[in-house]
């Protein structure tokens, strides 16, 4: 993990996002509806919560949409239920596949992702054939623009929480946990007065596979398939891409 960066990703994918702000809301109510049916509909006492809907107002969703999102989750059963799948396959020159998908329709979800692995030059794959691929971890992200702390600082911060390693650049700072430890270490930068940009569990791949200029333009029109599909939240592979 020493030396990674995600940030620079994520960064680079906020542009096309925002031109597809529909599916960028829908995808926002489906976090909200999640967090809010785990810890309850109160953002002041859901800390995943209040980090969503912070996260949906930065993309300018409306407060009616957050609203209907929350109110979904606390409607006592009525309603959607949505639930967490993971689908596993791969892509052109073997590359490993993760899919997190957020769904309340299972077959609805398994068709559209299996068409976006066939016709790319894919194929999903059984449950466990490429998950032990990734490793699991949390992962935090600060803004350092108007944040007057040093990296020694930030890292003395990291590790009382409870944090493993600190990876810093000029905008961020990045910060990886067990996957087990986020909450709790998301809980005390907030309580030490740190303003998070993102806290989650996340997946890194073990190891990365190069890919060839031919099977890359498959390999990207798949990612681009995926990541259009209004149930699926994440895409994790181990390519080497050009970002």
């Amino acid at each position: 993990m020493a030396g990674h960066s995600k940030w620079s990703k994520i960064k680079n994918s906020k542009g096309a996002a925002d031109q597809a702000r529909g599916k960028v809301f829908q995808k926002f109510s489906k976090d909200i509806y999640l967090a809010a049916k785990e810890g309850g509909p109160d953002p002041s006492s859901n800390p995943a919560l209040r980090l969503k809907i912070e996260k949906a107002k930065a993309a300018n969703m409306p407060n009616d949409n957050i609203n209907r999102a929350i109110q979904k989750a606390s409607s006592n059963g009525e309603g959607e239920n949505y639930e967490e799948i993971y689908y596993e396959g791969y892509g052109p020159n073997g590359v490993a596949v993760l899919v997190e998908a957020l769904t309340n329709n299972r077959n609805r979800s398994a068709t559209n992702i299996r068409v976006a692995f066939n016709k790319n030059g894919g194929a999903l794959g059984e449950s466990g054939s490429v998950a032990y691929m990734f490793d699991s971890k949390g992962y935090i992200v600060i803004e350092r623009e108007g944040l007057d702390v040093d990296e020694d600082t930030m890292l003395m911060s990291v590790l009382e929480a409870g944090g493993e390693e600190l990876v810093t650049s000029d905008e961020v700072f990045e910060i990886y946990t067990n996957p087990s430890d986020w909450k709790e270490v998301r809980d005390a930068l907030e309580a030490e007065g740190y303003t998070l940009e993102q806290a989650e569990s996340t997946m890194f791949p073990q190891t990365m596979v190069d890919i060839d200029p031919e099977n890359e333009a498959k390999f990207r029109m798949m990612l681009e398939k995926l990541e259009e599909d209004d149930d699926v939240q994440e895409v994790y592979h181990n390519a080497n891409l050009d970002d």
